[in-house]
């Protein structure tokens, strides 16, 4: 028998491609010269993970798997030292998101950027400092500095990441998923209130608790313009796309209730009527005590970091949705038979099916490569 995929606008048996809506773009199907019920395309493991499908072994990526800790990233670093112009030139942003993917062959081949990469675009100037980290040229303070902030439009202002994306999707080829991530409002909002990194989230917190309805102001243009960024990358390539609210839990329950949840929450019932298939993961650090919270903004994957037992906070969440995690980085520093364990007893906790094996933060500067390379090893040999 043989088969050929085609396109229509009329075909009744067909496959959504999972970076577009059903209303506007082309369906695909297969066309198969017996008359043979026709078989969906094949799919990353990571995404049928995720959906509950069953699958021999858990999906396993890295947070920050492209970064400081390889040598052919240093090596880029000392050539392009400017974060910005490696992170906004589309050769470079594929260059290096395409690392850890010939090296390791992870499931998840995540974007090379930041979540502060739209800022420009909004109206916010801003640099990321070797040293520094973000540095916000004007932090926001008042009602007239939420006026200048502009709503994203992903097209005009990030073309390099539409295009990188596109890329990655043809050199990845199906054999894992490609993925998008953006920042949840009140993790930007944080950032450009407080001008860059903070400790102690005094002026977040004294508009928030001083002047509420110009943080929610914020907010909103943050919530609209995340949500027009996600529907962007999935249409340009984005398989999957998680969104980091890593100052979230800066919040108090009560807070968070109203700071945070209802913008995630907005994002999400937005991106899943244009795309209902796009799987959205939600992280943020230290959340142990907002874990039943995360799952009500109605995210796909709930990515734990690794202050929470994963078998509890599997509990906690319940098995309708999907986690991420949670092996501690600081692990890879440990010995391979040490790393090994670890990998082993979250997998055993997770239990079978909808896990999707990671680390509860990103990959520490100075980790070494080769025990980097064991962690994937492990992990992909691992049979339910």
């Amino acid at each position: 028998m043989s088969c050929t995929s085609v396109s229509s606008f009329t075909a009744s048996l067909f496959v959504p491609s999972k970076s577009s809506s059903f209303s506007n773009h082309k369906r695909r199907f297969i066309q198969c010269s017996l008359g043979v019920e026709p078989k969906a395309l094949a799919e990353p493991l990571l995404l049928n993970a995720v959906r509950g499908q069953d699958v021999e072994r858990p999906p396993v990526w890295l947070m920050r798997q492209a970064g400081r800790y390889m040598k052919s990233y240093q090596i880029i670093c000392e050539k392009y030292p400017s974060f910005r112009e490696r992170s906004e030139n589309v050769d470079l942003v594929v260059e290096i998101s395409l690392q850890p993917w010939n090296v390791f062959k992870p499931d998840g081949v995540i974007l090379f950027s930041d979540i502060l990469t739209p800022l420009s675009g909004m109206n916010i100037p801003f640099d990321i400092i070797k040293g520094k980290g973000p540095v916000i040229f004007d932090p926001i303070a008042t009602a007239a500095d939420v006026d200048q902030v502009r709503e994203f439009s992903p097209e005009g202002s990030v073309p390099y990441v539409g295009e990188a994306l596109t890329i990655l999707k043809k050199e990845v080829d199906n054999k894992a998923a490609v993925l998008g991530f953006v920042g949840a409002p009140f993790t930007l909002a944080s950032y450009v209130v407080e001008g860059g990194s903070s400790k102690n989230f005094t002026k977040i917190k004294k508009l928030a608790f001083s002047q509420p309805k110009v943080l929610h102001s914020l907010l909103q243009k943050f919530a609209t313009s995340m949500t027009k960024y996600i529907r962007y990358q999935a249409d340009n390539g984005a398989q999957s796309v998680q969104i980091f609210d890593s100052w979230a839990t800066e919040l108090s329950p009560v807070d968070f209730e109203e700071f945070s949840l209802p913008y995630l929450k907005q994002i999400v019932d937005a991106v899943k009527q244009t795309h209902p298939d796009l799987p959205l993961i939600l992280y943020a650090s230290g959340s142990g005590g907002l874990l039943e919270r995360l799952a009500l903004t109605g995210v796909d994957v709930v990515s734990l970091d690794w202050t929470v037992d994963m078998a509890e906070g599997r509990k906690r969440l319940g098995h309708d949705i999907a986690v991420q995690g949670n092996v501690d980085p600081g692990v890879l520093f440990g010995s391979k038979d040490f790393i090994t364990n670890r990998i082993h007893d979250t997998v055993t906790k997770a239990g079978k099916g909808k896990h999707i094996l990671n680390l509860g933060h990103g990959i520490k500067v100075g980790t070494p490569e080769e025990n980097v390379a064991h962690f994937f090893e492990v992990a992909k040999a691992i049979r339910y």
